[in-house]
């Protein structure tokens, strides 16, 4: 191919600060004092602690270069599948830069921030109509912390009504962090098993729905990209033997306004602000994971919750049956403000169509691609599509080559190794942000590394060969991590 992304350019060396800094630089003029000179440097180095003398060229130089290392969402296409990294709309920023917002303390008496609860009020309701569900928290610090509060809510739900269940089902095509989150309320995770075709039936489930079991952990769509189209019987059978239905909503990119959860039956379900409505996602953090639920949950939401009453706007604890707080305050609000800026920005129309367009990417792909790679559910997909290394293995190369050759090309690689229901797992999410231009570049860099795959396995083997950093030690990495720069 001709047009080719990656290049090499002028990638520059940068040593740690302390390499860095000369004694006697500074980035800054003290004004005049007018009390006796404190050696504080002095103080703080005999205490053990080390501070590099700097110019501001220093740090600007320091902090530029460092940045040309990165790669994100404003650098170019990120088609990490099943994380939903999608370009955020910089409006969104910009309403949560605003004073009123940036600068609100969170221990302000409520009526000195009235605004803040009516747009978190405002924003629980959207959310609840955006799912068909009654009612919401949006107190979870991220999708894992929702998850665990669904697990919550399933547990003092059972408990209110004097059961003690022990296990909950966790289909084999979940979110990886499903089991955990199980496991860290008391329950037992138990497997089960998809289907030839990547979806769950009803016969599977029914063989360990038992009255020991407290409920079922759906994704869907599951993380193979598909959709769960056996979910109705399924919701009937777990409420008939007695248990409750939690919604992984991490994929809800793909079904926006499309899929009433509400009317499919799911008793609780879990939001990713950071990936279907376009917040920051990634770094650490900070993320949330709003928990939308039917009325018969409501009592048990975690408290505070937003009451509204004559126009004015406070956070409750009068609720018996609740679960408790799960965050320090409301949860992270920042986040909050730039998915309530995503919402009323795009309104119904757009949301749906912001569905249907991952969805149409998603098939794009899996369809223009297919002939290079493995496809192991050759089906519709959803919003992302799943690819295997089994073509290249003849020539030994794997799925990890694949990801670092692509690399060179100027991609950031694919989701690799996950799901793990799929051997040498290639999982594309190229989301609804990304142009038919930018889509074809891709498909076209990942068919060139499947050729050369063939032709040349040993350019594989050593790539990447343009980024700053080349092939790294993995093992030894995570072995022995260096974490001092």
């Amino acid at each position: 191919m001709d047009n080719i992304l990656g290049t090499t350019g002028l990638i520059l060396n940068e040593p740690l600060l302390w390499e860095k800094g000369s004694r006697g630089r500074s980035g800054f003029s003290l004004p005049s004092r007018d009390v006796e000179v404190c050696p504080i440097e002095d103080a703080l180095a005999s205490n053990g602690l080390d501070f590099p003398d700097l110019s501001e060229v220093d740090v600007v130089r320091h902090f530029t270069r460092l940045s040309t290392w990165n790669f994100g969402v404003d650098t170019g296409t990120y088609p990490l599948g099943s994380c939903t990294m999608k370009y955020n709309p910089k409006i969104n920023e910009k309403q949560a830069a605003l004073p009123g917002f940036s600068a609100a303390h969170p221990l302000l008496p409520q009526e000195l921030c009235q605004g803040l609860l009516r747009f978190m009020f405002d924003l629980e309701r959207f959310l609840a109509e955006i799912t068909g569900m009654d009612a919401v928290t949006l107190q979870p610090a991220a999708g894992a912390q929702g998850e665990l509060t669904g697990m919550l809510l399933i547990h003092a739900f059972h408990k209110s009504r004097g059961r003690k269940p022990s296990k909950i089902l966790v289909p084999d095509t979940a979110h990886g962090t499903n089991p955990a989150s199980a496991a860290l309320c008391g329950y037992r995770p138990i497997a089960v098993e998809s289907n030839e075709r990547g979806i769950l039936t009803v016969e599977n489930v029914a063989k360990s729905m038992d009255e020991d079991t407290a409920g079922i952990m759906i994704t869907n769509p599951n993380t193979l990209g598909l959709f769960e189209e056996n979910l109705s019987e399924i919701v009937d059978l777990v409420h008939a033997r007695g248990g409750l239905v939690y919604g992984d909503g991490a994929n809800m990119n793909a079904v926006l306004g499309i899929m009433d959860v509400g009317r499919a039956g799911l008793d609780m379900l879990h939001l990713n602000l950071h990936k279907t409505f376009s917040t920051p996602h990634g770094g650490g953090g900070p993320g949330a994971g709003p928990v939308c639920v039917k009325k018969h949950l409501e009592p048990f939401l975690p408290v505070p919750r937003l009451m509204e009453q004559d126009g004015h706007y406070a956070l409750s604890y009068n609720f018996p049956q609740t679960i408790g707080r799960l965050h320090a305050f409301y949860g992270n609000v920042g986040v909050m403000i730039r998915a309530y800026s995503y919402i009323r920005t795009m309104g119904a129309a757009n949301l749906k169509k912001a569905s249907q367009l991952a969805v149409l990417n998603a098939n794009y792909v899996k369809e223009r691609l297919k002939k290079s790679f493995s496809l192991p559910y050759d089906r519709p997909c959803m919003h992302e599509c799943v690819f295997t290394d089994k073509y290249q293995a003849g020539c030994k190369v794997t799925t990890l080559d694949i990801a670092k050759r692509l690399m060179d090309y100027g991609f950031h690689p694919p989701t690799v190794y996950f799901p793990l229901v799929v051997n040498g797992a290639i999982m594309i999410e190229p989301t609804e942000t990304e142009s038919k231009q930018d889509l074809d570049l891709f498909i076209e860099s990942l068919a060139a590394v499947a050729e050369e795959a063939k032709e040349n396995p040993d350019l594989l083997h050593q790539a990447p060969t343009k980024p700053k950093m080349r092939r790294l030690d993995e093992t030894r990495a995570a072995r022995k991590p260096c974490l001092t720069g």
